[in-house]
């Protein structure tokens, strides 16, 4: 383990709960998270630890790695994903940058 702080992007598939705020008719949602933490496990767990806080249902959690990690594997990160990714430095809190609603089409 590290003492360096980095910030770690998550995506974070949300199951349905009572008063999760989601749609309606929406059968769970997937979140785009940013969160400072010593390496990823760290990360991991304290982003699911909010989002139980705030009355959701996690149900799996994806990791995209550093910023440093995601510019060698080649993705394009513009200003204000970076500027999220700052504010989470910042506030030293879990920044949900999108939540994507998931619904049945059939």
């Amino acid at each position: 383990m590290t003492d360096k702080i980095n910030v770690y992007t998550l995506t974070v598939e949300i199951g349905r709960k009572e008063g999760d705020g989601l749609p309606e008719n929406a059968t769970g949602a997937a979140m785009m998270c940013f969160c400072p933490a010593r390496d990823e496990a760290e990360a991991v767990r304290e982003t699911v630890a909010i989002l139980k806080q705030g009355g959701l249902a996690p149900l799996d959690v994806s990791s995209y790695g550093t910023l440093e990690e995601r510019l060698a594997d080649g993705h394009d990160i513009n200003d204000e994903e970076r500027a999220m990714m700052q504010r989470a430095i910042d506030e030293n809190s879990v920044v949900v940058a999108m939540t994507s609603p998931f619904f049945d089409v059939g």
